[in-house]
């Protein structure tokens, strides 16, 4: 059975189990803690697939989707925690009916898809491991991965801990990493997974660009920056001077607004 395969069924059979977990729940955004776990369970069914799982660069790959899957997802599990669906799903809820029917094509099966295509650079790894010795550019795309993770735990905890204090709501989150992007977690992911695809290169599979490509956008134009910033807008009094001074997505200096 080809990586592509393993890949695209179990993320098929996760999805598919996860729109069945929602339907008696009437909440589709469980599907969030639930998708960078498909990542890993891809990693680790490659990695016992293979006959050279021994490889430094297999352990390498593994290492790195595992550390950025369980970290996603106990994050995004906690948050998601005793929360109604979320209202990107909730507007989706309202337009889209049968939406029991409708959740399985565009929430579940379309993440699936996605899954299969950002996971490219994790199968030409993985399922084919190259059995020499760790090249230069692997511990580039490391460390890489190193700095992505960093922006995205550290921004994550730093919001985290922003609204957990009470005298911060209603207000804008502009400290720490957020004082120079507005989107340092959503920044930090998509390094994450330039990081993953330089290991693939490595390796020889520079066609796995799909992958980071795809990630990127999906966070740019998709669901992350586009999304939230049209109703953050709304939602936020004060945001549109945070937005005038601050990078949308690349961490940069604040710019000076003028009286």
């Amino acid at each position: 059975m080809s990586a592509l395969a393993i890949a695209a069924m179990l993320a098929g059979v996760l999805m598919a189990g996860c729109w069945l977990v929602s339907l008696p729940k009437r909440d589709v955004s469980i599907v969030d803690p639930l998708w960078p776990m498909v990542f890993v369970a891809v990693a680790w069914s490659l990695w016992l697939w293979s006959d050279e799982s021994d490889s430094g660069r297999a352990w390498l790959m593994l290492v790195m989707v595992s550390v950025w899957g369980l970290r996603l997802s106990a994050h995004l599990t906690a948050r998601k925690w005793g929360a109604p669906e979320d209202f990107r799903y909730q507007a989706l809820r309202r337009r889209l009916q049968p939406f029991w029917l409708w959740s399985l094509l565009v929430v579940f099966g379309l993440q699936a898809v996605l899954a299969v295509v950002v996971s490219l650079p994790v199968q030409a790894v993985l399922g084919d491991p190259d059995p020499s010795s760790l090249r230069w550019l692997d511990w580039v795309g490391a460390a890489i991965w190193t700095v992505g993770l960093v922006f995205e735990s550290v921004g994550d905890e730093q919001l985290r801990r922003f609204k957990a204090d009470e005298t911060n709501r209603g207000k804008v989150m502009d400290r720490g990493l957020w004082r120079y992007s507005r989107h340092p977690n959503y920044f930090g992911d998509s390094v994450v997974w330039w990081g993953i695809w330089l290991v693939a290169v490595a390796a020889g599979a520079w066609w796995t660009v799909a992958g980071p490509l795809v990630m990127m956008i999906l966070l740019l134009r998709v669901s992350g920056v586009t999304l939230l910033e049209r109703s953050m807008g709304k939602r936020r009094p004060g945001y549109a001077e945070y937005a005038a001074r601050t990078s949308a997505f690349v961490p940069m200096p604040p710019r000076h607004i003028g009286s």
